[in-house]
């Protein structure tokens, strides 16, 4: 699946705000969905590759080994997921804001692993 494809496939989850795919080495979209006054997806996927940057130099430090599947920030209205995928040396990250009232956070992670899983860069 291409990424408009996999990034519309995510906006059909109930609650969708908006979704991007980021390449975190240099905090650039490469694709997004929705978004809006509300959701400004460009300054989201800039903030959200420092979040991933920050949480993986911890790990780091830590000594941990194992790799991160995703971050979820909860807000009082929202849900932001990002899922971490490498494809082709690349590093990046499928980003999901969902509204809180109305989403489904296990069905949204389950969603988000399927199309990880079927995207192609």
């Amino acid at each position: 699946m291409d990424i408009e494809t996999a990034l519309k496939e995510a906006m059909t989850l109930e609650g969708a705000l908006g979704a991007a795919l980021v390449d975190y080495e240099s905090g650039m979209m490469l694709g997004a969905v929705g978004g809006g006054h509300t959701l400004n997806l460009e300054i989201a996927a800039a903030g959200n590759t420092d979040v991933v940057r920050a949480k993986a130099r911890t790990l780091e430090a830590l000594g941990v080994r194992e790799g991160i599947e995703d971050i979820l920030i909860t807000i009082d209205r929202q849900y932001h997921i990002i899922r971490l995928l490498s494809r082709g040396g690349s590093q990046l990250f499928l980003y999901l804001a969902l509204d809180r009232t109305r989403a489904n956070l296990a069905l949204a992670r389950h969603r988000l692993r399927v199309i990880e899983r079927e995207i192609s860069i």
